[in-house]
């Protein structure tokens, strides 16, 4: 961005204002707004003007009884007052995402100025990445940025179609997606050792990819969550009835395999709180991760393999984690996501660097007040698992070329 002249230039930026909003359609957190506010200012600040776009929710999934989109539910509407509030600016608005009277707001525009455009899902040439429709896009602007790193996974019109109308030295990331980019690029590329990975989550199907990857690059794996069930049982354990793939466990055994044939530490929970029913105010108890008692099943890691895991990460010089390791969202069961949250707070402090990379990881280390105590919290969930995962999103490649 700093090498873009934005002075009298009207910039287009896809930002992710994908925020949750209440019954009321008020925003219940506004991070990923906030996040996109030093992309905008900085273009505001250089005399320029900004048209912003973005999606809200899936409203092509959640349609009306008669077949119809339930624009008052999805409408950016509901966001102009409080990103007005935010920018000390007004926010202008304009609910047709297509056509002359968007046309000539855009274009009567003046440096400092702002126009929010209507949810992008409620075209449908959006997610079809439209050519059409990207171009009549691109013509509302002198400059394209992509600050939007939440969908740069999906090849859409806003960001892919968009970004193919505009020559190289017109288009551009804006500095939340420069910063996402940069701090995976970091771990994947050029991480100081020793490097660990936290892996928690339900399925080993969610994550065999990001296992595989690691077990190349990382030197220590620490599997949390009910996906380690399969793992456990894969190696001939007792595990109730906790979570399982029973079609994966080949794979899960597999995997095993693979670490120990690289030398690298494949850890898994040695104990763990199991419940007999999978609510808050069931029955609990501690017992050996592979010894799970007939009508339990394992919810959360014990303190035992707590500590074990502490103990690998006190000595980590760099940390990803991806995924809880239990049903975090239950208090009875949180105890182990809110110890690892600690001891990755505690790494950074003593200089090692960690990301947290997007999905429950964010709400797993927001909920325990520690945000502030890691080195990068990503706000794409399923964009940072494929771009951790090795894969080459187009939102990135579109600008990268």
């Amino acid at each position: 961005m700093k090498n873009i002249d934005f002075s009298g230039k009207r910039a287009l930026i896809r930002v992710d204002f994908n925020v949750p909003l209440d019954k009321a359609y008020k925003i219940t957190d506004d991070t990923r707004i906030r996040a996109a506010l030093k992309t905008i200012n900085h273009v505001l600040d250089h005399g320029g003007s900004v048209i912003l776009f973005s999606h809200l929710g899936r409203p092509e999934a959640k349609l009306k009884p008669d077949g119809s989109i339930d624009k008052e539910k999805f409408t950016l509407k509901h966001l102009v007052q409080h990103l007005s509030s935010l920018l000390n600016r007004p926010v202008k608005f304009h609910d047709e995402l297509r056509g002359e009277a968007l046309k000539s707001i855009a274009g009567s525009l003046r440096p400092g100025e702002v126009l929010l455009m209507e949810n992008t899902r409620f075209e449908p040439g959006e997610e079809k990445c439209d050519k059409e429709l990207s171009s009549e896009w691109a013509g509302l602007a002198d400059v394209y940025v992509n600050d939007a790193f939440g969908t740069a996974h999906r090849a859409h019109a806003s960001n892919v179609g968009v970004s193919n109308c505009f020559p190289a030295d017109k288009k551009t990331f804006g500095y939340l997606m420069e910063s996402e980019v940069s701090n995976a690029r970091r771990v994947m590329n050029h991480p100081a050792r020793p490097f660990t990975a936290i892996i928690g989550g339900a399925k080993v199907s969610d994550k065999i990819l990001l296992i595989e990857r690691f077990l190349d690059i990382a030197d220590q794996i620490l599997i949390g969550g009910g996906m380690a069930y399969t793992f456990i049982k894969a190696q001939g354990g007792e595990i109730g009835k906790s979570l399982v793939e029973l079609d994966k466990l080949t794979l899960a055994e597999s995997l095993i395999e693979k670490a120990k044939s690289k030398g690298k530490l494949l850890l898994l929970p040695v104990d763990s709180v199991v419940a007999d029913a999978f609510a808050d105010t069931a029955n609990t108890q501690i017992c050996n991760s592979n010894e799970i008692p007939e009508g339990w099943m394992g919810l959360d890691i014990g303190p035992i393999a707590r500590e074990q895991y502490k103990a690998v990460l006190d000595q980590s010089k760099t940390i990803l984690w991806n995924g809880p390791m239990g049903v975090f969202e239950m208090a009875s069961f949180a105890k182990g996501t809110a110890f690892v949250a600690q001891a990755v707070a505690d790494a950074t402090s003593e200089g090692a660097y960690s990301l947290i990379g997007g999905g429950d990881s964010v709400a797993a280390i927001n909920q325990a007040g520690l945000d502030h105590q890691v080195s990068y919290v990503s706000t794409g969930g399923g964009a940072m698992l494929e771009l951790l995962e090795g894969k080459a999103l187009p939102g990135i490649k579109a600008i990268e070329g």
